[in-house]
């Protein structure tokens, strides 16, 4: 990989414009995940607190960002998968929920085999589970019962300090599994003296629509926790990185099938949290990093904009966006790409334009 500092340069002028914010004089909500699986229908996962209860929530609209609803949820949630605007999956500290109603009830399914950090579903029955323990596994019936996926458990690292955190899937065929190991005791390759040191990267390939997947693992600076999708040779992947190192994020671009990578962007002052490919463009997105305690004080969202991966433009955020982390979601062919902060701010921005 080689470090690319990308310069700046004029695009179309394009706004995100804020349509909801989460306000209570006494709570804070804190989002942990967010999809929007239609034009219409939008959700987000995470916990209410209030003083030391922890309350968890989704927010949930039905008429494309128009009003938004607070559903309560029974266990702490992790992560979100939506088939389409009704069916989806969410991952919690206590095992696999699903909705049919565009999570305005949900259902437990039996507990799997390892916890779950995330899934991934081709059709209402078939899908893949990228687990804790070094597990990742396959359903045949909508997530009823799992197999584990051999190739998985293959690679080094030890199964209670290894995980499986990300899947996607480019094509029907072709599709990742990632995961990491990063000892408990090394704070994810943080040394007591400060640095960061590499640890293994694990990921499983499918290039047959998961009848068959292969293994490697890769010792390096920091951890994959996204990959999007465009078309072959335009997905980019973001690396992030703990606090001691220089850059705290890396965004790649990833060319699939071959998986070849190159960075295209980092900058120390700009921590990005989530990466996008739509409509012919990149974008990065995150929070300013003028500080240390950015982790824990809100920070000034930033959203950049490229369609070469070279040139970059900065683009207009509402300034009283603060968050500490923020999450990209948009409708396959959507015209719309939204924006939700960790804190419950909820912007859009109309890409077709």
């Amino acid at each position: 990989m080689v470090a690319a500092a990308a310069a700046c340069a004029a695009l179309p002028a394009q706004t995100w414009q804020s349509r909801y914010s989460f306000d209570s004089p006494n709570a804070s909500l804190q989002i942990q995940d967010f999809q929007f699986p239609s034009d219409s229908h939008g959700i987000a996962v995470g916990v209410i607190r209030e003083g030391r209860r922890e309350r968890p929530v989704a927010v949930v609209t039905a008429d494309g960002g128009g009003s938004w609803k607070v559903v309560r949820l029974r266990e702490k949630p992790a992560s979100l998968f939506f088939l389409n605007e009704s069916l989806g999956w969410m991952a919690t500290e206590g095992g696999l929920w699903r909705t049919a109603d565009s999570g305005a009830t949900w259902t437990k399914l039996p507990k799997l085999p390892a916890p779950v950090r995330r899934v991934f579903f081709r059709d209402e029955r078939k899908g893949w589970a990228a687990c804790e323990r070094k597990t990742a596994l396959v359903t045949h019936d909508g997530g009823l019962h799992w197999t584990a996926i051999p190739a998985a458990s293959a690679e080094p690292g030890t199964p209670e300090t290894t995980a499986y955190s990300w899947i996607d899937f480019a094509t029907p065929e072709y599709g990742l599994v990632i995961g990491a190991n990063a000892p408990r005791r090394t704070n994810a390759g943080a040394q007591a003296d400060g640095r960061e040191t590499p640890h293994l990267t694990l990921m499983l390939k499918t290039l047959d629509g998961g009848a068959r997947w292969t293994s490697e693992s890769v010792s390096m600076f920091g951890e994959i926790t996204r990959t999007r999708f465009g078309a072959p040779g335009s997905a980019l992947a973001l690396i992030e990185h703990l606090p001691v190192f220089p850059y705290p994020s890396d965004a790649l671009r990833l060319d699939w099938p071959s998986g070849k990578s190159q960075i295209v962007y980092h900058d120390p002052s700009f921590f990005i949290t989530d990466v996008w490919v739509a409509a012919g463009a990149y974008y990065l997105a995150g929070v300013e990093t003028g500080s240390r305690l950015n982790a824990l004080v809100p920070q000034r969202v930033r959203v950049l904009r490229s369609n070469d991966l070279r040139n970059w433009s900065a683009m207009e955020v509402d300034y009283r966006a603060l968050a500490n982390r923020v999450f990209l979601a948009a409708p396959k062919d959507g015209a719309r790409l939204w924006l939700a902060t960790n804190n419950g701010t909820f912007l859009s921005l109309d890409i077709n334009k």
